[in-house]
């Protein structure tokens, strides 16, 4: 789904304009006219956390009657802002890509007294 980029600020504007032709009341006065969409999803746009989408653009300017050539903005693909898959995470290698640690049977113990512990002797024995 392609989707509109204004410039820094100008979505705000764009939608302030919208609900000054429909003379609605705030953003919410926009719901009214039949879009399909969620309040919050509204205030996203509004707040320009989300790009406006390209069909839901074209059709608050026509409801609002609004020339959309006279109106500085961009499309940009679907895709545009996500990041590639297959990156390397955040928490690192994978366990099976790690180097296994050595671990010595008595590491459980107290590390001054296993020093002075022999494995696998008998006590007898040494």
């Amino acid at each position: 789904m392609d989707r509109i980029k204004f410039a820094n600020g100008k979505q705000k504007v764009f939608l302030n304009l919208v609900i000054g032709r429909l003379n609605a009341v705030s953003l919410r006065g926009i719901l009214q006219f039949g879009f399909n969409i969620p309040y919050s999803t509204l205030k996203n746009y509004y707040n320009e956390y989300r790009l406006l989408p390209k069909n839901l653009f074209e059709d608050l300017c026509l409801v609002a009657k609004i020339d959309s050539s006279k109106i500085d903005y961009e499309v940009v693909k679907g895709s545009w802002g996500q990041v590639k898959g297959g990156s390397i995470s955040k928490r690192g290698k994978s366990r099976s890509e790690k180097k296994e640690k050595s671990v010595s049977p008595m590491s459980f113990l107290n590390p001054k007294i296993s020093r002075n512990i022999k494995v696998g002797l008998c006590p007898t024995c040494s």
